[in-house]
């Protein structure tokens, strides 16, 4: 029977030793000239030699003038080789294997770096984040190409750096997903309208890089569930491009949701985000499945491997606190994880910022895990609060995403 420790075949013969995924997370950890730092490096080194099977980096930006936020790592070209050399080195210590996840944040980049951020549409971002973004202009065709090459090209870089495979961000509201989206694409040419045309950025990426990379290097792919708003991109499309994704010989696809108009669950104790949606994907697909979200016991992993509800169980945050889960799992020293509410016990203050106070907290532990320092255990959330500001700024406000 299948279980946790079973090794992964990907279609293109790629090995993936267990079935733990270190899902993309908001590192920040890049320097003022967007490259990898000796502690980001240092982070990536602590989650291989912790067991796990197949890291996802978090996102690494293709153009440096849309960026997510601060501390982004940005790849336009091959001249901070030599690091990326040294961070795939790192991530492929002990048997693992790690993935570039390469993106552009579209609309969804703050004013605080973008003046005029672009989007397929010229649609201004709702919601209690708004304010921190100005409106973005449409693309033009032209413009589209380009963005489209800047993928291609991050991914050659990124496979001549050593990494493992790449990941096509199409998830949580940034620029590809913005093109799924009927509600922010709103284009009447040949990348609007229908599904296929709303598609055809990721599909000319995908083409792209498979001519650049070969069969054998793995291209995996992160798309949401459902953006879980009226309008935008539904459940019956996800599905679509999914199984158009599989024609193409997608080596992975890794299932989330949300955007930061209408973020998904990120609640603790509230399940299995998409394990549902998952399973029923899974049987139309001959591509294996990763899903994100809601793992904290060792029993409720095994019980989805085994179940053959997903074929990688992905897990950001329980990561960062136990970089070596996996390890301790493979002994029996690991049965479940507290993912602790933080509060500033301001009721008011709490529900604008619960979503910044976890992020930034998570934030600081991987920072103290790069630097061979022990996890802070606190719910106390003012520490976080002053990190994210020092940090980001005005942009401190805003969920980042991987």
């Amino acid at each position: 029977m299948t279980n946790i420790f079973t090794s992964l075949e990907l279609p293109n013969g790629t090995i993936i030793k267990n079935r733990f995924m270190k899902a993309a997370t908001s590192e920040t950890m890049g320097d003022k000239e967007y490259r990898p730092t000796s502690e980001l490096i240092n982070l990536y080194r602590a989650w291989a030699n912790g067991g796990t099977g197949l890291i996802i980096t978090g996102n690494v930006m293709v153009d440096q003038t849309a960026r997510g936020e601060f501390g982004n790592i940005v790849i336009e070209d091959s001249k901070d080789l030599t690091l990326l050399k040294q961070w795939a080195h790192a991530g492929t210590e002990n048997g693992a294997k790690i993935f570039m996840q390469l993106n552009h944040p579209g609309k969804q980049s703050p004013k605080t770096i973008s003046k005029r951020p672009v989007s397929p549409s010229a649609i201004s971002m709702t919601g209690a984040n708004s304010f921190a973004f100005n409106t973005p202009r449409a693309l033009t065709n032209v413009e589209i190409k380009v963005i489209i090459q800047k993928f291609i090209n991050a991914a050659v870089v990124a496979k001549d750096a050593g990494f493992s495979g790449v990941e096509i961000h199409a998830a949580h509201g940034y620029l590809l997903s913005q093109f799924l989206s009927p509600h922010d694409n709103q284009r009447v040419d040949e990348c609007g309208g229908n599904l296929k045309n709303r598609m055809r950025i990721l599909v000319e990426i995908y083409q792209g890089m498979r001519a650049k990379l070969g069969a054998d290097f793995p291209i995996a792919l992160k798309i949401n569930s459902s953006d879980l708003r009226e309008g935008g991109f539904s459940e019956e499309d996800s599905i679509k491009v999914i199984q158009e994704m599989d024609k193409l010989d997608i080596d992975l696809i890794e299932v989330s949701g949300g955007n930061y108009e209408k973020p998904a669950v990120q609640g603790i104790g509230k399940g299995v985000f998409f394990i549902k949606y998952a399973s029923k994907v899974k049987n139309t697909i001959k591509s294996p499945i990763a899903v994100t979200g809601g793992f904290t016991t060792a029993n409720g992993m095994s019980k989805a491997i085994e179940n053959n509800e997903t074929d990688l169980i992905g897990l950001a945050r329980p990561l960062v606190l136990l970089p070596d889960l996996p390890n301790q799992f493979e002994t029996g020293n690991f049965t479940a994880i507290k993912l602790h509410h933080l509060t500033t016990k301001l009721n008011r203050l709490d529900k604008k910022v619960s979503s910044l106070i976890g992020l930034s907290y998570y934030q600081q532990q991987m920072q103290n895990v790069a630097k061979g320092l022990p996890v802070q255990i606190t719910d106390n959330a003012w520490s976080s609060l002053g990190f994210a500001f020092k940090k980001q700024g005005l942009s401190a406000l805003i969920p980042q995403r991987g």
